[in-house]
């Protein structure tokens, strides 16, 4: 490391801004700092992924932290460059890249060490994670897939179509009918499972979906209710921004498929429900949305739930298999996180969002029943 940049770097560990700006001008000096600038933040990229963090999960972190759209694309710059270098990447990984803000940002120079030290403050200060898969250059790394399951593909379109259409019976009946296919995967894959050896000895992975403020609470009650209807576990990281999900591979990406487009139906009926209020002389509350929210994360878990029980039920020789697995799942993610813990959702309640948020979720789902009025709901984290 350059004796400028070393220099520089002792702003890092420092509290308070002042040494920042100091190092940002001594940086800003010396253009010739800049390739061992770059290099040292490849590194503190990499020893992220070493913590077990991905792609889009410091994404997510650094618009969190540092909310100037600046520096997410000077971390897009440092991933892509890290990255860069390795032959294959993990599973789901060319995906995440794909989401990075690839939008160059030019600035003076002190602005631009400003900004470099203050992401490369933040590297420097992730804690570890638990690992959800393997890091780049890792030699057990799966090989590439072609394309996608066809079931993922038909999972896709229908839920797409329901997001789209304006009509509820309609987004109702296309999202019971994804739900349905991806309940008759799983059992599918348990049945295979029981038949082949080699398919028995599959593991159960995860996988990290972001639960973005605002509402994050509703929201990973929804991501819950999703996740324990396809056999899986979902546990939720309040401070991060994010839940993980652990399951089986063919349950795991059409958990997020779905609790995606859920939270997409959700959000459009939630608006539609504000207009309704207004309309009627009523101002908009945030006590509405949070209790449209958590309604509609309740009632849905028991519609998916529902259907899931009802698949199964007309396979009851693949019971078994189905349970071994969910017990895999289970021992999984106890042993990924044996200190999580329930806790019950504490929240400003209004009588209108919970009834037009169980409305919005018979609406998104199977077989409407009358509404309940449980102020309250349960996530784990």
């Amino acid at each position: 490391m350059s004796g400028t940049v070393q220099k520089a770097f002792e702003a890092l560990y420092a509290e308070g801004d002042a040494a920042l700006d100091t190092a940002a001008s001594l940086l800003a000096a010396a253009p010739a700092a800049d390739a061992e600038l770059a290099r040292r933040g490849e590194e503190f990229v990499r020893a992220a992924w070493e913590r077990g963090w991905q792609p889009a999960d410091l994404a997510r972190f650094v618009r969190r932290e540092l909310p100037e759209p600046h520096h997410a694309r000077l971390l897009a710059g440092l991933v892509r460059a890290e990255t860069r270098r390795y032959a294959a990447l993990p599973p789901r990984w060319d995906a995440q890249l794909a989401e990075l803000d690839a939008q160059p940002w030019r600035a003076d120079r002190f602005s631009y060490a400003t900004a470099v030290l203050e992401l490369y403050r933040l590297l420097v200060r992730l804690p570890a994670l638990e690992p959800v898969g393997p890091v780049p250059g890792d030699s057990l790394l799966p090989p590439p897939t072609a394309g996608e399951p066809r079931m993922l593909t038909r999972v896709r379109a229908l839920l797409a179509k329901a997001e789209a259409t304006t009509f509820p019976d309609e987004a109702e009946a296309l999202t019971a009918k994804a739900q349905e296919l991806m309940a008759r995967h799983s059992l599918d894959e348990a049945a295979l499972a029981a038949r082949r050896p080699e398919a028995a000895r599959e593991t159960p992975g995860a996988v990290r979906i972001g639960v973005d403020a605002p509402y994050e609470t509703a929201k990973a009650i929804l991501l819950d209710a999703v996740a324990g209807a396809n056999h899986c576990r979902a546990v939720w990281n309040e401070a991060y921004g994010f839940s993980t999900v652990v399951g089986f591979e063919a349950d795991l990406e059409p958990v997020e498929l779905l609790y995606t487009s859920l939270l997409v139906q959700g959000t459009a009926a939630m608006t539609r429900a504000e207009a309704e209020q207004r309309a009627g002389g009523r101002k908009r509350t945030k006590s509405f949305r949070q209790s449209f929210l958590l309604a509609y994360a309740n009632r849905l878990g028991a519609r998916l739930a529902a259907t899931s029980r009802r698949v199964a039920a007309a396979e009851p020789t693949l019971l078994p298999a189905l349970a071994s697995r969910e017990v895999a799942v289970t021992e999984r993610a106890d042993a990924m996180f044996p200190q999580t813990r329930t806790t019950r959702v504490r929240a400003a309640w209004d009588e209108a969002g919970w009834s037009h948020g169980t409305s919005a979720a018979d609406a998104a789902a199977l077989h409407p029943r009358r509404p309940e009025v449980p102020p309250s709901g349960r996530a784990r984290g």
